[in-house]
């Protein structure tokens, strides 16, 4: 009988490699690897190879895209006309929007604007926040409308102040500094009273009368800024009048700035009337204004 070959236990690296080779050869030229192939370590190194990333971009297709004949597919005469036409489209309604709700924040303040002298007496000053410097000192802004505050107080115009402002983390607290500032200036601490949720002029307003009670007021800010803060005041219920700051104008990029992003501001002023949001934080009705009217 003939002998039965005797196969080999294990192929030899070479015999391996004729072996894959051979497999290669005999499978279709356009069979797909196993899917979970490509997300191997093996697979992931092939994909990054020369070879690899001919086989995703060939040479023919990328020099196809930068010609100019590829360039001008992705971006043909019409297509930039039309996106021309769109984006000049949205600037002008953007404009016209911004434009639009700066006029209503005038005409809404209209006739309520004063300086400190000719404003009518109301029950208390809104003083709005703004940045306090790192040592814990109000900024220059925020210094002036204070001074204006403590002025009215002394004048008989308010018996108590309503300080607004930012105090959403411990190491940051806005209302305090301002508190700190007028009693060091000689305002009685019973007379001041802190909000510490006010962190925006839009929330200030709310809670003024929400929270706080405020039926009528005269709001203390920059003149940039009053028109848009008494125009939120009178749409919250608050017969508000305004006092405005202009000493801080000696600081023309800062007061430059404010000017231009009150039309931006003016267009989030009408959002937050027309949705009528509530304000980052409510809560229940505090009587510390009433008390600091009392001693007045």
């Amino acid at each position: 009988m003939p002998k039965r070959p005797v196969l080999p236990r294990r192929l030899s690296p070479r015999s391996r490699s004729e072996q894959r080779s051979a497999t290669a050869a005999l499978s279709p030229p356009d069979a797909s690897p196993p899917a979970g192939s490509l997300f191997t370590a093996r697979g992931l190194r092939s994909l990054f190879t020369a070879r690899g990333l001919r086989s995703l971009f060939t040479a023919r297709e990328l020099r196809s895209l930068f010609t100019a004949r590829g360039l001008r597919s992705l971006f043909t005469a019409r297509r930039l006309r039309r996106l021309t036409a769109v984006g000049v489209l949205g600037v002008l309604v953007a404009v016209a929007v911004a434009i639009g709700c700066s006029q209503w924040v005038r005409s809404s303040a209209d006739g309520h604007l004063y300086d400190a002298a000719s404003v009518p007496a109301a029950p208390v000053a809104l003083v709005l926040g703004a940045q306090v410097n790192t040592d814990g000192q109000p900024s220059a802004f925020l210094a002036a409308r204070l001074e204006i505050a403590r002025g009215l107080l002394a004048a008989g115009k308010v018996r108590a102040i309503l300080v607004s402002g930012d105090h959403g983390r411990w190491t940051y607290d806005e209302p305090g500094a301002m508190q700190r500032w007028l009693v060091a200036r000689g305002v009685p601490a019973d007379r001041v009273v802190l909000d510490h949720a006010g962190f925006d002029t839009y929330d200030s307003c709310v809670r003024a009368n929400k929270i706080f009670g405020v039926r009528q007021a005269i709001v203390v800010t920059q003149n940039f800024h009053l028109p848009r803060a008494v125009a939120l005041c009178r749409e919250q219920g608050i017969d508000a009048t305004g006092v405005g700051d202009d000493s801080a104008r000696m600081f023309k990029d800062l007061w430059l700035r404010g000017e231009i992003r009150e039309y931006g501001a003016a267009v989030k002023a009408a959002a937050d009337v027309l949705t009528a949001r509530d304000p980052v934080f409510l809560g229940p009705y505090e009587t510390s204004l009433d008390d600091a009217l009392h001693h007045g």
